[in-house]
């Protein structure tokens, strides 16, 4: 029976491809493990960037028909989208090999680790790779488990969400949207904000107090989110901005594409926007300081920050627009998203690609009251349609009603539902002084395209 990372050997992923999945993989093998993997990604004769960085680090990939799987497979882990018809999970079946889910097995890995876990429903990536930055900074040489790459692991040809470093602690992300958060037992525990998604709001608050009751040692809670700071523990460990706390970040300010504020008199800037990677900073830094690590050295190592992958992540201006791509994809990011680019330029021009049937429809008017609130009159939201993944579902909705929706507000809302007909119709709508940022997520088309309207721009 497999209770913790020692008890095994030889690991195979279903679905090794997956941002989340791929982590892991890469984690086990830098702590030298033997580790392979398939995924429906991975076509004989087919390019694949991502099989090529994995087979770099020593994973060998396979075709998602069941012939990776062998005698010598001592665990077989699959996503919650992997289904028991695969061939992989009948291959398991036949041997008799234990199949985990990813959670289970980062929750094993965790257990083996002094663990930092970031949790809430917005900034987890963005605050895991912030704080695994200072604790670099540092001298901690910490482990990273988390579900976007960082650009500054990414430089090294790597997919960037994982890293193993020789220090005894590990930062992860602790998803809330399956639940699975619930099977971890950090040492810290951190809680950014409560927002709806995935779930209803009293369905998050028992699940994060949960997470907070199996924290070890220290809890820190945003209190500028009202929800996280009803879940509030000791009052020294919280961080918020302008209101009483431990830490407490004021005097925000965006010039462009960076942000300065300061915390407790000490000024930190970023190379970054948004007042949302203000908070995220300032979590990472409360989490830090936990571990000693002075506030002038938060903000030294914060200089240096160089973001994640798809979270803000600037392709360029041409023509005096900025293409910004995001991986948004709830009301309150979408939101956020919009108000972080009306400080780089006049006019934001914002695209967004929903995804799913059931949760647009379970967002609908979250969407429509957030991102109304956050246009200007010259601003403008347009959308194509709901991206699907397959599976069964009711397509009950359109992203044409929420547009309608927002034109209903006053505000300016377009719909073109084949997003390759998007660049001809948003074109005229640019002019020098203005941001194209782009939205979604889940869809993994989603950097090509971006790409693809940066250089057709």
């Amino acid at each position: 029976m497999i209770k913790s990372v020692n008890d095994f050997e030889h690991v195979f992923f279903i679905g090794v491809a997956g941002a989340g999945m791929s982590a892991l993989a890469q984690y086990l093998k830098g702590i030298h493990k033997e580790v392979s993997g398939s995924d429906r990604f991975f076509i004989t004769g087919e390019p694949n960037e991502t099989r090529d960085k994995l087979e770099a680090e020593g994973i060998h990939c396979f075709e998602q028909n069941g012939q990776g799987i062998t005698g010598k497979t001592q665990l077989v882990v699959a996503s919650t989208a992997i289904e028991d018809t695969v061939a992989e999970i009948q291959m398991a079946k036949k041997l008799n090999i234990p199949v985990f889910r990813r959670s289970e097995l980062l929750a094993l890995i965790a257990d083996s680790k002094k663990t930092i876990a970031i949790a809430g429903t917005s900034g987890k990536s963005t605050t895991a790779a912030m704080l695994y930055h200072i604790l670099s900074y540092a001298g901690f040489e910490p482990s990273i488990i988390t579900g976007a790459g960082l650009t500054s692991i990414i430089k090294e040809g790597k997919i960037g969400n994982a890293a193993v470093g020789k220090g005894e602690w590990l930062v992860i992300e602790a998803d809330e949207s399956d639940g699975s958060i619930v099977q971890y037992h950090p040492h810290i525990g951190v809680l950014l904000n409560i927002d709806k998604d995935h779930q209803e709001i009293h369905e998050l608050v028992e699940i994060f107090t949960k997470f907070k009751q199996h924290t070890k040692d220290h809890f820190i809670v945003n209190r500028s989110n009202a929800l996280s700071a009803s879940l509030s523990a000791q009052i020294e460990n919280d961080f918020s901005i302008d209101e009483p706390a431990g830490l407490v970040a004021k005097n925000f300010d965006q010039q462009g594409l960076d942000i300065s504020y300061s915390v407790n008199e000490i000024p930190f800037t970023l190379h970054s926007i948004g007042k949302h990677n203000m908070e995220n900073a300032l979590a990472a830094s409360a989490a830090a300081r936990l571990l000693g690590i002075a506030l002038t050295t938060c903000a030294e190592a914060l200089k240096t920050y160089q973001g994640i992958y798809r979270r803000h992540q600037v392709l360029g201006q041409k023509n005096g627009i900025w293409v910004i791509d995001d991986y948004a994809h709830n009301p309150a990011k979408c939101a956020a998203s919009i108000k972080a680019c009306q400080h780089v330029a006049e006019k934001v021009v914002a695209w967004f690609q929903p995804h799913g049937y059931a949760p647009t429809r379970f967002l609908r008017q979250d969407f429509v009251k957030e991102i109304s609130e956050a246009l200007r009159p010259q601003d403008e939201i347009w959308m194509s349609e709901i991206f699907y993944a397959g599976g069964t579902t009711i397509k009950d909705i359109s992203a044409n009603d929420l547009i309608n929706d927002i034109k209903n507000t006053g505000k300016q809302a377009f719909f073109v539902e084949n997003r390759n007909q998007l660049l001809a119709a948003i074109r005229p709508h640019l002019a020098t002084g203005s941001v194209l940022l782009l939205m979604g997520a889940r869809d993994p088309s989603l950097e090509q395209f971006s790409e693809h309207i940066w250089q057709q721009l």
